[in-house]
């Protein structure tokens, strides 16, 4: 449900981002409502992970540049930002690896935040894993592991979730799973931003999008209604 008084929950502002001298993000301006779900499409190196990372506290930015429920955090370390209540599942998922599934996922309930996520809130929302709740997270298949990512991240009570390339080197019928999974997350009004590769699958399951290409924002628009040229357009920079 989203926020009556459309105020955003996080707001990015003139965003820069650098890694040393390089710069990967150049005024970006992007806002997501409370209960809203959007998604972020680029092409590789298009600077979608560099944002995400600049909302959790990963990069340090200017503070006005991200606000979330109009509070200055573009400075805040990554635990600060956390227990403001934003969660990240990150490429590439990074488990880790000498632990158990359970001890993973109980590893994101560290945060202290209450809410209504809790270690059999996740087994319900991903069966197979209560299954395997005491195997260590290398013996998970690639699909099992971004589960137990996303448990994690849940296991924290967010109202934001970050989701970056959740999909990435899955096959179809796990990528089917997870997604499936998602009207059960974000059914208690929870607001969820999804970075994608796969543009069909991030329009049908967003309200709207937005592209970057090289850093910059190229589109902004609703999923139901932008064209696939349009889009072509902003992923390519093509005229």
């Amino acid at each position: 449900m989203l926020n009556v008084n459309n105020q955003p929950i996080l707001q990015m502002s003139g965003l820069d981002a650098h890694y040393g001298d390089f710069q990967a993000l150049y005024n970006v301006d992007m806002e997501i409502q409370e209960g809203e779900v959007l998604a972020i499409i680029g092409a590789n190196g298009a600077g979608k992970s560099t944002l995400m990372r600049s909302v959790c506290g990963l990069i340090d930015n200017e503070p006005d540049q991200v606000k979330y429920r109009g509070q200055n955090i573009g400075n805040l370390r990554a635990d600060q930002v956390a227990k403001l209540g934003i969660a990240l599942v990150p490429e590439g998922r990074q488990l880790f690896p000498s632990l158990s599934v359970e001890e993973n996922l109980l590893i994101g309930g560290q945060i202290g935040r209450e809410g209504v996520w809790s270690l059999n809130r996740v087994f319900e929302l991903f069966p197979i894993l209560k299954e395997r709740r005491n195997v260590p997270s290398t013996a998970l298949s690639g699909g099992q592991q971004q589960m137990v990512a996303i448990g994690r991240a849940l296991m924290s009570n967010p109202d934001l979730l970050l989701m970056d390339e959740i999909s990435l080197g899955l096959a179809p019928v796990i990528i089917k799973t997870i997604y499936d999974a998602l009207p059960g997350i974000i059914d208690d009004g929870m607001s969820v931003i999804i970075v994608e590769q796969d543009i069909t699958k991030a329009l049908s399951v967003s309200s709207r999008v937005y592209c970057l290409q090289e850093g910059r924002v190229s589109l902004e628009g609703q999923s139901s209604t932008v064209s696939r040229e349009e889009i072509s357009r902003a992923y390519f920079g093509v005229e």
